[in-house]
């Protein structure tokens, strides 16, 4: 199971989080991405979670946009809309948090 979360806002980001620790207790296989943007970007860097941040994606146009910066322990994705339409492309199952 591969599962992309999509993070806009903080409170999405929050519900993502949660989402995805839910599903690794029921999928302790799956894979889980949360692709992160517009308003989710400076909350996901201002609230860290070592549960999720591995899965954690922010969009690199947003921080650049936002003149944001990345730690070294968070990946980006060059374009959020962009990442989405490949991992479902590829057969991630999309889920708007």
């Amino acid at each position: 199971m591969r599962v992309v979360l999509h993070a806009p806002t903080a409170d999405a980001l929050h519900r993502a989080r949660s989402n995805a620790r839910n599903l690794r207790v029921r999928q302790p296989d799956a894979e889980i991405l949360i692709v992160v943007n517009a308003d989710g970007v400076p909350a996901a860097l201002a609230t860290r979670d070592p549960d999720t941040d591995l899965a954690l994606r922010l969009c690199a146009n947003t921080l650049a946009a936002r003149n944001l910066d990345t730690p070294a322990n968070i990946r980006t994705v060059p374009a959020a809309v962009e990442s989405l339409a490949l991992l479902q492309a590829e057969g991630w199952t999309y889920i708007r948090a």
